[in-house]
């Protein structure tokens, strides 16, 4: 029988939709972002901070920020659970994986919706 010690509850059907979902999602905005550079050839910081200033691509640059969270976490967690066996060592990892990715969210929220 496999013992779960770090899992906290979630399945591997979660994980998988997680990675499916993120993907996507920052596919989507690295199409778009792609797009919008191939489009707009002079593009300077007027144009840039306006696109940046419409609450539709905040909200779009916001998901892709927890979307990209999410999809570090679920794959940094699979990795560390494969390959780091002992347990201290594989909560410590995840612990400062966890953290490293809670204060890239939170920055890029701040840079995000700052003033």
């Amino acid at each position: 029988m496999v013992t779960n010690i770090t899992n906290f509850g979630r399945s591997g059907l979660s994980d998988w939709l997680i990675q499916r979902v993120s993907a996507v999602i920052l596919a989507l905005y690295t199409v778009f972002i792609v797009l919008y550079l191939l489009f707009n050839p002079g593009l300077d910081y007027v144009t840039w901070s306006g696109l940046f200033a419409q609450t539709w691509m905040r909200i779009f640059s916001l998901l892709a920020f927890v979307s990209l969270a999410a999809h570090a976490w679920v794959g940094l967690w699979t990795v560390t659970t494969d390959y780091l066996k002992p347990t201290g060592l594989r909560v410590g990892a995840q612990t400062a994986i966890i953290l490293a990715i809670f204060v890239f969210l939170v920055w890029g929220i701040q840079i995000l919706w700052g003033a």
